[in-house]
């Protein structure tokens, strides 16, 4: 597309002098700001008109790609369609224009409907109670252990400190559990990537009164669902530890099994992912915590309780983790969610789900390596190509995705694998879009062995081609200096 306004930053497009906005008449007079206050120079904000900036920024919001776009199967992050639906009932007013601090008799259905969410989240995974303060996953993860960990210390228990973490979790649990000032014990994973019974025994029997707990995510980073749950939870709960359940992955086991059910005391819910809401660009996001009956006492401070057709806030509990209200309107999106799909068509999305990750892996598994070859959930790891003379790594089959408007999956993660491609198909895109996707990465695995030049210098339909990944570390460029335009 050769247009000035598409490929060129806002500041390249200014002209001294041009503006536009056209602001009211003062009618307040004028006021200086005191000289500690000012700034030595204006500040080089570009100088447009109207048309030059709703042009520059339509144009280049054609760059962003989503769900609303095409295929988006990013693993381990569940890309899910946000229905319209779900943006409706958040654009509410009555639900837009509340505050968290008025008073709650003037903000009943906004406490009615987050103390519904808590109860049907409770109900889908089978624990006691929930909190839905948490703003995100890792936040979530974060509330989970200092929850475990002052169940401890209100027993005197204060040795225990170290949680143990698979090598195949994802890089947020070490980060939470060193947030939280616990040292992290880490179990190997076996050669069919779950985790190593012996090697969890070895770590139990060498730390067992300093336990605090474990931390699993299941199915787990490789889309593997975990077989010995009843004897891993057996082992952390005799040593006196507690079981912690990471729900980033809950989006396969929705009708088909809950947490609660298994033996785990906490989990948290990447609200974000299996349950529609947007993410990405570091928010919105919700991570809500639910535990088991003992460790209600702890649970962040205020809660939504239903005291007879009252809904209120309980703000003393003297044990509980500090915290506030979450994320209303992504809260808002998830009930209207679940709602839509109901009792009944909810359990289907665990099972279509695994159905969708499965038909790709099978489809694609002659041309692409396979390293785990076994019934997977709700998504799958490559190694790359399977013909491995061609050169070609994961970075290539990405890149070369974007000419054909996919966005890649997940790549180089886990680190189990050397070139890891990781595929999550959610369980809403048709066998049409599927399809369509398994086409291309066959195209790309014979490209890769008449032209494989093509795919080391893609992308080449995009705006901006291949971009050097270590220049780009090595010397950032951070800051834009504005030029005076000639024109």
């Amino acid at each position: 597309m050769n247009n000035k306004l598409y490929g060129n930053l806002i500041f390249e497009l200014s002209h001294e002098g041009r503006k536009g906005y056209n602001l009211p008449e003062n009618k307040f007079g004028n006021y200086e700001l005191p000289k500690e206050m000012r700034r030595e120079k204006d500040a080089e904000l570009p100088e447009c008109d109207e048309m030059t900036v709703v042009r520059h920024y339509t144009n280049h919001s054609g760059n962003n790609f989503g769900v609303l776009n095409g295929f988006y199967p990013l693993g381990s992050c569940t890309m899910k369609y946000n229905p319209i639906i779900n943006e409706e009932m958040a654009s509410m007013p009555a639900f837009l224009n509340i505050h968290p601090l008025q008073p709650v008799e003037t903000c009943q259905g906004a406490l009615e409907l987050y103390y519904n969410l808590q109860k049907t989240l409770a109900a889908l995974t089978g624990f006691a109670e929930f909190t839905l303060n948490p703003f995100a996953g890792a936040h979530g993860e974060l509330t989970g252990l200092m929850m475990i960990r002052q169940y401890h210390e209100s027993r005197n228990d204060l040795k225990r400190t170290k949680v143990i973490i698979p090598d195949s979790a994802h890089g947020t649990n070490p980060a939470s559990a060193a947030v939280c000032g616990l040292d992290v014990l880490e179990v190997k994973s076996k050669a069919n990537g779950r985790i190593d019974l012996e090697d969890l025994k070895a770590v139990v029997e060498k730390e067992y009164d300093n336990i605090a707990g474990m931390m699993m995510t299941n199915p787990n980073t490789l889309g593997l669902f975990e077989q010995e749950i009843p004897e891993i939870e057996k082992l952390i709960h005799d040593c006196g530890g507690l079981m912690y359940y990471d729900g980033a992955n809950l989006n396969p086991m929705l009708g088909v099994c809950r947490p609660g059910d298994m033996g785990f005391d906490v989990m948290h819910i990447n609200i974000h992912k299996t349950f529609s809401t947007p993410h990405g660009g570091g928010g919105p996001g919700c991570g809500p915590v639910g535990v088991s009956e003992k460790l209600v006492p702890f649970l962040p401070s205020p809660r939504v309780i239903k005291d007879g057709d009252t809904f209120t806030l309980q703000k003393d509990g003297a044990t509980s983790v500090g915290n506030f209200l979450g994320n209303f309107l992504v809260d808002v999106r998830a009930l209207t969610y679940i709602l839509t799909l109901g009792k009944e068509n909810i359990k289907m999305v665990g099972p279509l789900a695994t159905l969708n990750a499965n038909y790709i892996k099978e489809s694609l598994k002659d041309v692409y390596e396979l390293p785990i070859d076994e019934i997977c959930k709700h998504e799958f790891v490559f190694n790359g190509l399977k013909d491995k003379s061609t050169g070609i790594t994961t970075m290539d089959v990405a890149k070369r995705l974007l000419d054909y408007g996919y966005h890649a999956p997940t790549i180089y993660f886990p680190l189990l694998f050397h070139e890891a491609l990781m595929i999550e198909p959610a369980e809403n895109e048709s066998v049409n879009t599927i399809d369509g996707f398994i086409e291309v990465m066959r195209k790309i695995a014979q490209e890769a062995k008449e032209s494989p030049e093509l795919l080391k210098s893609a992308p080449h339909n995009t705006p901006i081609g291949r971009v050097d990944d270590v220049e780009a570390a090595k010397k950032p460029i951070l800051t834009y200096k504005q030029l005076k335009n000639e024109d």
